[in-house]
């Protein structure tokens, strides 16, 4: 299992705060991946699916809320769920939305407990999930400072909420992922260039490494080569404007990167187990990027 983990790169852009899915699916297979940003889970009649959060397994209820803490591993498959049309609404932000010095106030305390906490993942009562069903669900439908401040309001009742439940028994290794200064300047580099052609040469001298060592480096802190990585990022590009703008698969395989669309279409599938097409299609619901 542990080979198939992988570091998962949202459509959240450095400049976004948050964004939320919201999708009714008959197919609720996720595979485990992780990621620096945290997210909020909640699922509608998807009881028999089952829920892996770090070294925790379980069958989900009817109704289910969970936080997943950055870098904790975690999935969903579809197991014994005979339900069709299960109702999926997810949010992701940013580790750093809300930094130490706002963290730090009184008021916010119990939410800066709970993002600790977060670090094992914690399922919510379905008692908390059914007060607050309301509120997420219309979160999709809000814009702007209207949905930042719905979002605080949900995390402050999560946090302030009783009987919640930490499920892995362990905290990510993945924990410092991003703590690493060349870490940090090749993700910035490949944020502000991945539209670009990059080399291997040109990315190690950004490090001064040399090629084999920068590979060896970044296999080791990411799982994969460089040129995986790049494609990753670009591929993250490609899914948020599948479900944003109203351009072709041509036009967004060339604007994220791809220098043609057999490439790019074959590099999507690897990465998401569909087409283009069929992504678009998916995701024909609503999603939301602040």
């Amino acid at each position: 299992m542990q080979k198939d983990i992988h570091r998962e790169i949202t459509p959240l852009a450095p400049e976004d705060s948050f964004l939320v899915f919201d999708r009714i699916k008959d197919d609720f297979d996720f595979p485990i991946h992780f990621h620096p940003e945290f997210e909020l889970n909640f699922i509608l009649n998807g009881e028999g699916v089952r829920r892996i959060i770090g070294d925790h397994l379980s069958e989900i209820d009817t109704i289910e809320l969970v936080l997943v803490g950055p870098n904790l591993q975690h999935g969903w498959e579809i197991y014994k769920c005979k339900n069709q049309n299960i109702h999926e609404i997810t949010i992701q932000f940013h580790n750093d939305l809300f930094d130490d010095r706002l963290l730090s106030r009184r008021i916010m305390k119990p939410i800066k407990d709970m993002f600790e906490r977060s670090a094992h993942g914690i399922l919510f009562s379905k008692k908390i999930a059914e007060e607050i069903k309301p509120k997420i669900l219309k979160l999709s439908k809000i814009d702007s400072i209207d949905y930042f401040l719905e979002l605080i309001s949900i995390l402050h009742d999560l946090a302030n909420s009783r009987n919640q439940q930490l499920l892995s028994t362990y905290i990510s290794e993945n924990k410092n992922f991003e703590n690493s200064d060349k870490i940090k300047k090749i993700y910035e580099y490949v944020q502000n260039n991945y539209q670009n052609k990059m080399s291997l040469n040109e990315i190690s001298d950004l490090v001064n490494m040399s090629p084999v060592s920068f590979n060896r480096f970044i296999k080791k802190r990411t799982g994969k080569t460089f040129i995986e990585y790049v494609n990753d990022t670009r591929i993250g590009y490609a899914s948020r404007w599948l479900i944003e703008k109203e351009l072709s698969i041509a036009e967004i395989a060339f604007k994220c990167g791809f220098n043609n669309i057999a490439n790019f279409n074959r590099v999507f599938k690897k990465t998401k187990n569909c087409t283009p097409s069929q992504f678009r299609q998916e995701f024909s619901g609503i999603k939301r990027v602040l």
